[in-house]
């Protein structure tokens, strides 16, 4: 988000953490780890669960239930055998009530539960050997009775901080929280019937039933939507700004002709309408903001080696950052003798340049010689200079962070004004997700492929027949073909029955009797794609891998792809993985082993291996898996890139999103420097949700 200055009514939300009442030097590291490190971060601390008393007696206590008893102590029992539990049986006059402690002292329990008096005990009811007990219940006093509540909320704990204590900070944060002017239109809070922001907060710390805690509570659903919209708020503020920002005009010019009658295809209508949507923000003069979303294999370099070829055309340079070395080197081999029939000429730099290379390919693009630079990280290293930098093309742009983007366009002159961007993903995402990602970005999608790209067969297949799986494997490699093994583990695990990828490579290495490249996440990058340039240079018949090939490898002649346990993984995931191969003019195959039976197969994951085998269209593949995941584990969607919500889910709250984004439009729309009344309360909004702005406030 824009960091913006904080009001001063802010202020008391914004303070340390150890300002609250309690927080003493033992519990602050505690605090600050569970919560954040100010006032703000404990009150939006969401309580997890509910604690719900109901008042029982030992004749109708109900099993499962919290039960609130009044009950007079009988006897403490000690246990004879070291390491059995501490029992204390009172009565209620209807029966017996056992409690029970695993651990701890007997004579602190002697003390808390003294013989013949009286206490109120409460904690989950069990049967054992038809006796009412507890485990581990709350004790009270008969002073302390009257302020036992029936309804106690549940926060997350840590070792040393328990969840009542961190309910007393959660109040105490409360009192800091100061009533904000109204940022929410008055017709929209009467159709939603939701409260005022200040009564939403304490909402949300005073829950009745379990039903306040769903994502649908009234409360929860106002703040999420101050969440959303100070978001969406923040990306339009930075579109905006970007759109203010003067850049350099460019236009088309005999390089792009020359460049486009090289390609060996003709383009498609996707990506035709891409180029022109491009072409239309280089010329504006303003600077452009854009993302190319594309499916595996719909062309996108095509479209970025156009605009490459324009910014050239127009006496500018141009970058294109990917990131690894083995995918800018993959980049720099297909569009090289592309720019060069264009006359443009273009370099690699990575970090594993040789020191002679460096400085002749530095020299090159600090005296404009060199009109494209395509590489990796080092591109935006402090040791590089362009001439006339005007436009950065990110590929697989969620690998990278955006500070770096933002140094990379900071290799620009400012007397030409700012650098264009241009970025591209190869992971289709519903739209609903593209705003939470890439709001402030103008997307162009690519929803065909160019003509020659292949189907992959899709087969999903049981584990057991993983040795039918492994011999029509040899034959397709004896004849010539290259095949990826996928393995969810590098090694083996003792809780998780899952193939490992080291012993998956030996065992194929034996029975297929070929060499068997082997790469995963843990070996040290140059090792690692060397042993991925191999199989990309046809060296290596067979690559065994985790996860690290599911972007950027592109290896036309792999035309098989076998992923193990395939139901332990997600679907966008499955696909990125399976549109490795299908990349060449062969027929490719991708199989699915799911591990067990038929009976072992969820229906989740059921669903998600039928799509696959049903489609490969990319979008209708993340449409899908955005429903899947509505209605399971919200936390499956933490992906690289995504923001961090305290109250928002993408997913539960996909509606409140879309009205967000419409809502900052409008509010932007009427009110761009927000100066009106609704404009200042916006303002207040955005430092409130501003979880890059925690630095406390001085008062």
């Amino acid at each position: 988000m824009l960091q913006v200055m904080r009001p001063q009514i802010l202020f008391p939300l914004f303070a340390e953490v150890s300002s609250l009442k309690g927080v003493g030097p033992k519990i602050l590291p505690l605090v600050q780890k569970l919560a954040g490190p100010l006032v703000r971060d404990v009150a939006f601390l969401s309580p997890s669960g509910l604690i719900i008393r109901r008042p029982m007696t030992a004749v109708d206590a109900v099993e499962g239930q919290v039960g609130l008893f009044e009950i007079v102590i009988d006897r403490l029992i000690v246990p004879a055998k070291p390491g059995a539990p501490i029992k204390v049986r009172a009565t209620d006059e209807t029966g017996f009530v056992h409690l029970i402690w695993f651990g701890g002292s007997a004579q602190h329990i002697d003390r808390l539960l003294p013989k013949g008096q009286k206490r109120w005990v409460s904690g989950k009811v069990e049967r054992f050997n038809n006796e009412v007990q507890i485990v581990h219940p709350d004790v009270f006093t008969p002073e302390q009775a009257v302020d036992i509540p029936a309804v106690e909320p549940v926060y997350p704990a840590t070792q040393g901080l328990t969840s009542r204590v961190v309910r007393k900070l959660a109040q105490a944060a409360l009192a800091h929280a100061p009533e904000l002017p109204e940022w929410q239109d008055a017709a929209w809070l009467a159709k939603m019937r939701w409260p005022s922001w200040h009564e939403a907060l304490n909402r949300l710390h005073a829950p009745s039933a379990e039903v306040d805690l769903l994502p649908e509570a009234p409360a929860r659903q106002r703040l999420a939507y101050d969440e959303l919209l100070a978001h969406q708020m923040a990306l339009a503020r930075r579109r905006r700004a970007r759109k203010i920002t003067p850049a350099p005009r460019i236009m088309p010019g005999d390089a792009s002709a020359r460049l486009l009658d090289a390609l060996p295809f003709r383009l498609t209508g996707a990506q035709g309408q891409a180029i022109e949507d491009i072409r239309r923000d280089l010329a504006s003069g303003e600077q452009m903001g854009r993302l190319l979303q594309g499916d595996v294999g719909s062309g996108k370099t095509a479209v970025a080696a156009l605009a490459l070829a324009d910014t050239a055309s127009s006496g500018f340079q141009a970058a294109l950052m990917a990131p690894t070395e083995i995918l800018a080197r993959q980049h720099y081999q297909r569009l090289a003798p592309l720019l060069e029939s264009a006359g443009i000429t273009s370099l690699l730099l990575t970090g594993r340049d040789t020191p002679t290379e460096r400085r002749e390919r530095l020299a090159a693009l600090a005296s404009g010689q060199a009109q494209v630079a395509i590489g990796t990280h080092a591109l935006f290293q402090d040791a590089v200079r362009f001439d006339r930098l005007a436009l950065a093309v990110i590929d697989e742009q969620h690998r990278f962070g955006v500070n770096e983007r933002q140094r990379l366009q900071a290799k620009g002159d400012p007397r030409t004004g700012g650098v264009h961007l241009l970025t591209m993903s190869a992971t289709p995402i519903p739209r609903t997700l593209e705003l939470t990602q890439y709001g402030e970005l103008e997307v162009s999608r690519l929803m065909e492929k160019p003509p020659g790209r292949t189907p992959v067969t899709t087969a999903v297949l049981p584990q057991a027949r993983i040795g039918e799986v492994a011999k029509r494997l040899k034959a397709a490699l004896d004849s010539g073909a290259q095949a990826y093994w996928i393995c969810p583990l590098v090694a083996e695990s003792e809780s998780i029955d899952l193939a490992a990828a080291e012993a998956r490579a030996a065992d194929l290495r034996r029975i297929l009797n070929v060499e068997v490249g082997l790469a995963h996440g843990q070996m040290p990058g140059a090792e690692r794609e060397a042993v991925m340039a191999d199989f990309a240079d046809g060296r290596l018949p067979l690559l065994v891998a985790t996860t690290v090939v599911e972007v950027g490898v592109d290896v036309p002649n792999a035309t098989i792809m076998v992923i193990e346990h395939a139901d332990r993984f997600g679907l966008a995931q499955l696909h990125q993985l399976r549109g490795r191969v299908g990349r060449g003019a062969k027929a490719s195959a991708c199989i699915l082993l799911y591990g067990g039976g038929d009976d072992g197969l969820g229906e989740t994951a059921r669903l998600r291996l039928e799509t696959l085998r049903r489609t490969e269209d990319g979008f209708e593949i993340a449409e899908e898996d955005f429903r899947l995941r509505g209605g399971g584990d919200p936390l499956g969607l933490k992906q690289s890139g995504f923001p961090a919500y305290r109250f928002a889910d993408p997913i539960r709250h996909r509606s409140l999103l879309l009205a967000a984004s419409d809502d900052a439009r409008l509010v932007m729309g009427r009110d761009p420097d927000l100066t009106s009344p609704r404009g200042e309360a916006v303002r207040v909004l955005e430092s409130l949700f501003d979880w890059r702005n925690d630095r406390p406030s001085a008062d």
